[in-house]
């Protein structure tokens, strides 16, 4: 394997898009797993309410239905977090493969293409997750405020 400086800075340029795709992978992590930890807090605080020491016989309105949708919300984060982190490892296989593809001389074409389709379609999937997951967070936060008004209605009769 006899490398020039021309052809690194050649394989470099290649690799230079997928790259770019890596980080937005990243970025999404970062923000799927930052949720997954806003669940898992409120999850212990619902979870404290129900069964905790200082719990009342009669739980709250609602309660029980909040910790059933925290944990719908855990696993389709879950599934996205999986997907999303399947994307970058599918990304970072391309890279690998551009450079070894283009150092070694071998023609590694289809399975650069099928490892680049294969992560756009783990980072479609992750979306749809992600996407499913902020609509359960708004049907809890609607169902919450409803509640809320039943509550003010009730006080006011």
């Amino acid at each position: 394997m006899n490398l020039q400086l021309g052809d690194v800075s050649h394989i470099i340029q290649l690799a230079i898009a997928p790259v770019f795709l890596l980080t937005g992978v990243g970025t999404t992590l970062s923000v799927l797993t930052s949720r997954l930890a806003r669940i898992i807090d409120r999850s212990r605080v619902v979870e404290d309410l129900l069964h905790g020491e200082n719990s009342s016989p009669v739980s709250p309105p609602g309660v029980e239905e909040e910790l059933h949708e925290l944990y719908e919300r855990s696993h389709l984060i879950n599934r996205a977090i999986t997907l999303s982190t399947s994307c970058g490892l599918f990304i970072c296989l391309v890279i690998a493969s551009l450079f070894m593809g283009d150092a070694t001389s071998l023609n590694l074409d289809k399975l650069i293409a099928t490892l680049f389709v294969a992560g756009v379609f783990s980072l479609i999937g992750s979306f749809i997750y992600f996407m499913r997951e902020i609509f359960v967070a708004t049907k809890t936060l609607t169902r919450q405020r409803l509640l809320g008004k039943r509550k003010i209605i009730a006080r006011e009769s």
